[in-house]
């Protein structure tokens, strides 16, 4: 569907739907939506969906709507069902021919919707598009902005360009290690009917990004900051405990095996995926070392937990990728990965 040409007054369904999951976000919903209101939106479907928030967050978004110059759709859920769920909802009740899943404490950056219906436009509809963001903190500084903060790139492939190789595109996610759904813009019917975000779990993006990326035939990245990502204290990454590590580590296991069943034969790909698995298994491994609530027994069997968990979620065998790491010249990422894996109760030469 072209965006120039579907409006909501044409009796077409929209180019685009607007996804936006809203709990207990009073506080940043109206800046949110000021950032969303004011782009293009011929054409775009706004739905929010309160999940039963405890704070004024659903009077917010009535408030909102009435004074909203455009329509915007409101749903809720009567109880508390967590971020999968809502965004669940919000696709099924969505009519896009695309979705972008937007977090209400998030905003989208000036021109973003005209940029990305541009390149839609111009590289005939692809499947995905991946964008870029910028990280927004509460207090900036000189620090945040030599990291990059201000332009995250979340590919690392050419930009601007239709392309076709999935192996290409999951080596330039992974490569990033950027997996959030709302930098990655996907056609409705790549998600189909059967690809949901697992209800009940955090990192929840970990667990339904990589069967996206599968499932998509073409693709382009939009080299664009198209969101300001918040940097909140009560993240995810920011509180993290056992239950959270545990699906942290769980969400790519029997990926290698999909892939192969995808007909996904890629070196790049699968060295990249494989250094993502070995970053997660080493953050989860220091989170444990560092948890005060673990006893040493329960410390240790967590390790081979994680453990279990990395070689099930790698294509490389451990020493396989301790190698790749000393001839690519990696020598501390190896050294890091070599000391967890023993302290898993790896024993390996070499």
């Amino acid at each position: 569907m072209n965006p120039a040409q579907s409006t909501p007054s044409s009796g077409t369904n929209p180019w685009l739907s607007i996804l936006i999951p809203v709990y207990n976000v009073e506080a940043y919903l109206g800046e949110c939506m000021n950032s969303v209101l004011s782009q293009e939106l011929n054409g775009v479907e706004i739905l929010l969906l309160d999940d039963a928030s405890s704070d004024g967050s659903a009077q917010l978004m009535e408030a909102l709507a009435a004074q909203s110059p455009h329509p915007l759709r409101l749903l809720r859920h009567e109880r508390n069902r967590g971020l999968s769920a809502a965004r669940n909802s919000l696709l099924e009740a969505s009519q896009g021919a695309y979705l972008w899943f937007l977090d209400s404490d998030d905003l989208l950056m000036p021109g973003a919707l005209a940029a990305l219906a541009g390149q839609i436009r111009e590289l005939q509809s692809p499947d995905l598009v991946l964008v870029d963001f910028r990280v927004l903190r509460e207090r900036e500084r000189l620090k945040h902005r030599l990291r990059g903060e201000l332009h995250r790139r979340t590919f690392a492939g050419p930009p601007a360009q239709r392309l076709q190789d999935r192996g290409a595109l999951l080596e330039g996610v992974f490569r990033q290690g950027l997996l959030h759904s709302w930098s990655k813009i996907a056609k409705r019917e790549i998600w189909g009917s059967d690809l949901r975000f697992p209800e009940g779990r955090y990192f929840e993006d970990m667990y339904t990004t990589p069967e996206l990326l599968l499932r998509c035939r073409s693709y382009s990245h939009l080299p664009r900051v198209c969101v300001a990502y918040r940097q909140r204290e009560g993240s995810i990454l920011a509180s993290m405990n056992t239950r959270k590590v545990q699906d942290m580590m769980g969400a790519l296991v029997g990926l290698p095996q999909r892939l192969r069943a995808a007909g996904v034969h890629h070196e790049g790909g699968e060295q990249a995926l494989a250094q993502y698995a070995a970053r997660t298994f080493v953050t989860a491994c220091r989170f444990a070392q560092r948890s005060r609530e673990l006893s040493d027994k329960a410390r240790s069997h967590l390790l081979r937990d994680y453990r279990a968990d990395f070689e099930r979620s790698s294509p490389l065998a451990p020493q396989q990728l301790l190698r790749a790491c000393w001839r690519r010249g990696w020598f501390w990422r190896g050294l890091r990965l070599a000391h967890w894996l023993r302290q898993a109760g790896t024993h390996f030469t070499g």
